[in-house]
C-alpha cells in the first residue's frame, strides 16, 4: 500500500521560504497524481497545488500562484513544494495525497499525517 510521509515544516518569516517533502513508500508515486492541501487553524481544508500523473501537469490555487512551486523527484520518490514569499495567511497544517485520477481531490485515497508551517515575526 502506498504511504506518504511530509517533512519540512516549521516557523518561518513572513517573507520567508520552506519546502516540504512529500515522500512515498510501497509504490512509484509516477504512477499517481499528487495534491498538496492545508488547513489553517478553524478553517476547512483547502486545495493548494496538484502535480498530474506522468506527464507532470502542475496546478496551483490563485492564492499562492507565483508564490509556491511543485516538483517531482521520480529517482528520490518525492514530490516538493516549494514556498517563497511566505505570508501569515499561509499558516496552516499542510498535507500531501495521491490519487489514480487525473485530478486533485479531497477524496484522494493516500494521505499524509501532515507537517505544521507556521509564518510569524
Amino acid at each position: 500500500q502506498l504511504q506518504l510521509v511530509e517533512s519540512g515544516g516549521g516557523l518561518v518569516q513572513p517573507g520567508g521560504s520552506l519546502r516540504l517533502s512529500c515522500a512515498a513508500s510501497g509504490s512509484n508515486l509516477n504512477y499517481y497524481t499528487i495534491g498538496w492541501f492545508r488547513q489553517a487553524p478553524g478553517k476547512a481544508r483547502e486545495g493548494v497545488s496538484c502535480i498530474t500523473k506522468w506527464n507532470g501537469n502542475t496546478n496551483y490555487a490563485d492564492s499562492v500562484k507565483g508564490r509556491f512551486t511543485v516538483s517531482r523527484d521520480n529517482a528520490k520518490n518525492t514530490v516538493y513544494l516549494q514556498m517563497n514569499s511566505l505570508e501569515a495567511e499561509d499558516t496552516a497544517v499542510y498535507y500531501c495525497a495521491a490519487g489514480l485520477s487525473g485530478q486533485c481531490v479531497s477524496t484522494m485515497p493516500y494521505w499524509g499525517k501532515g507537517t505544521l508551517v507556521t509564518v510569524s515575526p
